[in-house]
């Protein structure tokens, strides 16, 4: 009865239970190990304690997996000095002892303690080596958690799930592409973790031919296309330019979320389908099955943004999203000010900025600098730049460009001599293109690549021919 109470959706009732039944009942190793699991799933640490007291005065704690329970609830409490304390005087331990507390570690950032623990641990298993993965995959050392993978003796899916997915999170997306295809070739089956973390590779890079592989697996390998799996797909496609596939995709859920139209309606906003934007939009409301939330009006506003519909705009950030209670965010702030930048009512957007319920964050000042760059005023650019915390170099070259265009080469000789007293230089542009399942990447200045010759040859040649027809270049 005490283990079902501690699995339930409320282990409390587990102590209720307990607390009866102490006073006719001799709690031994297994009725504490049940509490401890109900304590875990509380991070319960004052009853923790108390358990642990009641351990002692029984004279039980040479139980190891007794004492791995108590272990595992001062970890996830975050009491990482008492688990250290307790590990270091358990009687026994064993690999799950080891794993515990360098799970704890990991999950702190220490990877430093969790590698040392990691030397330590007298037979490892894979959760061990995985752990280590995970943690330094999350603090950005993937090159320490590259290391631990290829030195593990063996590996299960669950470890080449955590190594693609550093790369992901890391952005290195081409490196996870890369490792599935190794994945492959060692006969591991992709689960639906590992379909999700490889859709949002292929995303971030612009792999359609991938992504339509994976699509075409999901199909074969009789994976539900539930509305987070449909997402993740409508967000590939999206972002691969490929939007009637995404369309494609949303009309054969059989079930929708406020994901699903998310995905759409951002999908379609950043492919420049603005109109289509308010049409999907006036569907989900419509609909009524499902409401929009703050993520749905980043999509909204940006397809007015890009559409140029500032009276579609103003009534969406105004009016509609207070119908919905949804409390601007600054990516909606970023939207609005970006519209009337482009549109030109610089002064509204500037209004907009300066009575923000929250801090403005750089997206929110570029977009105004943006529109004082298309609209040549140079005196709103200045102000903007004195209020951003940190300016890049493309908010200097935006500003320079300015002066540039008003005539103000001394003003642009200032900037250049700031941007050189703070080693400000200039993040050279990338661009990626998957070609016969081959990713290439270009990077600016940069002539690596085999085939650059080639590449500049035709170049040229595409330019004779585009002079042929009339075309001139715009003049630097």
């Amino acid at each position: 009865m005490l283990l079902a109470y501690a699995n339930s959706c409320n282990p409390g009732d587990a102590f209720a239970f307990f607390a009866t039944q102490m006073r006719e009942l001799s709690p031994n190793n297994f009725t504490f190990q049940f509490l401890l699991k109900a304590c875990s799933k509380l991070k319960w640490l004052t009853l923790t304690t108390q358990i642990y007291l009641m351990i002692l005065k029984l004279g039980i704690s040479a139980f190891t997996t007794l004492m791995n329970s108590l272990l595992h609830c001062y970890v996830l409490c975050d009491r990482l000095v008492d688990a250290r304390n307790l590990f270091d005087e358990m009687p026994q331990r064993d690999v799950v002892s080891y794993n515990s507390l360098m799970n704890g570690y990991a999950e702190l950032g220490d990877m430093n303690s969790a590698f040392q623990l990691f030397q330590e641990v007298p037979l490892r298993s894979i959760v061990t080596w995985t752990a280590m993965v995970v943690g330094f995959s999350r603090i950005g050392n993937l090159t320490a958690a590259s290391r631990i993978f290829e030195e593990m003796p063996d590996r299960d899916l669950v470890s080449w799930n955590a190594m693609i997915s550093g790369y992901v999170k890391n952005g290195v997306p081409i490196e996870a592409l890369h490792l599935f295809c190794k994945m492959q070739m060692e006969s591991f089956k992709p689960n639906r973790a590992t379909i999700l973390t490889l859709l949002l590779a292929c995303s971030s890079l612009g792999a359609l031919d991938t992504g339509k592989w994976i699509h075409v697996f999901i199909n074969k390998n009789g994976f539900i296309l539930d509305p987070f799996l449909g997402s993740a797909l409508i967000d590939m496609y999206s972002k691969c330019g490929a939007v009637e596939f995404a369309l494609e995709v949303f009309g054969n859920l059989k079930e929708k979320n406020t994901c699903t139209w998310n995905a759409l309606i951002n999908g379609l906003a950043m492919n420049g389908r603005a109109e289509q934007v308010l049409d999907v939009f006036n569907q989900m409301r419509t609909d009524k099955s499902v409401g929009p939330d703050e993520v749905t009006f980043v999509g909204v506003l940006l397809a007015c943004s890009h559409g140029g519909f500032i009276e579609e705009g103003r009534k969406h950030f105004y009016s509609t999203m207070k119908e919905y209670g949804i409390t601007l965010m600054l990516e909606h702030y970023a939207c609005m000010v970006d519209l009337l930048g482009r549109c030109g009512m610089l002064k509204e957007a500037e209004d907009i900025v300066k009575g923000m319920h929250i801090a403005p964050d750089m997206v929110v000042w570029r977009a105004l600098l943006g529109g004082c760059t298309i609209h040549k005023n140079v005196e709103l650019a200045e102000w903007v730049i004195q209020e951003m915390e940190n300016p890049g170099s493309g908010d200097y070259v935006l500003l320079s460009n300015l002066y540039a265009s008003a005539g103000r080469w001394g003003d642009l000789e200032k900037v250049r001599d700031i941007m050189k007293g703070k080693g400000i230089e200039k993040i050279p542009g990338w661009s990626s293109i998957q070609i016969d399942n081959m990713i290439h990447e270009f990077i600016s200045g940069d002539k690596s690549h085999p085939r650059y010759v080639e590449i500049c040859e035709l170049l040229i040649e595409i330019g004779r021919k585009m002079s042929g027809d009339g075309y001139l270049a715009a003049k630097p």
